[in-house]
């Protein structure tokens, strides 16, 4: 995977957090963004709940510092893509701005409690997000790679470590939000 790659993977991520689609992301937008998580939680998981939001509000600030160059609290396509790549994905901020919304994600969605998420928690989890059906399908095959039928928090975090950080074009992770190069 190239740069170009990664730049497909955050122009995809960028359209889906533009909840307004005006172009721009703004701290509306990331809260509206941190809503649509926290709607996959039941409304009684406070503390899931909570920790989403607070994650997105750290994500939110660390856009509005590093690329925001104009002050207008606006973050342009360019400027969110690039802040991906040099400050949302450095180790002093993945765990806490990205990691930390897919932990109360799996927490929220690990209904029975077993410390995996089966094929149906999955689907229902993607599904409420907006992803297609037939992505979430090819993802839930892909991500559990160890072929349980279940996908474990270690394979989730990998996911999510592959979409953010890998340089591989076939790395599972890449499927969280359907094909890069066919969004959701």
């Amino acid at each position: 995977m190239t740069g170009s790659m990664m730049d497909r993977k955050f122009d995809s991520l960028f359209d889906w957090f533009d909840q307004n689609r005006d172009g721009h992301l703004t701290h509306d937008d990331l809260k509206a963004t941190a809503t649509v998580f926290s709607q996959v939680a039941p409304p009684e998981d406070h503390a899931n709940i909570t920790a989403i939001h607070d994650a997105f509000e750290q994500w939110w600030q660390l856009l509005l510092r590093h690329s925001d160059t104009d002050g207008d609290g606006r973050v342009s396509r360019g400027e969110f893509i690039t802040v991906m790549k040099t400050d949302v994905t450095a180790p002093e901020h993945f765990e806490s701005a990205v990691m930390a919304i897919a932990d109360a994600i799996l927490d929220a969605f690990d209904t029975d409690g077993d410390g995996v998420l089966s094929r149906a928690e999955y689907l229902r989890l993607y599904g409420a997000l907006g992803v297609a059906r037939q992505h979430t399908e090819e993802a839930f095959t892909r991500l559990d790679r160890d072929g349980s039928g279940t996908i474990s928090y270690e394979e989730y975090r990998q996911a999510i470590v592959d979409f953010y950080l890998s340089t591989d074009p076939d790395a599972p992770g890449n499927y969280l939000l359907g094909p890069v190069d066919h969004p959701a």
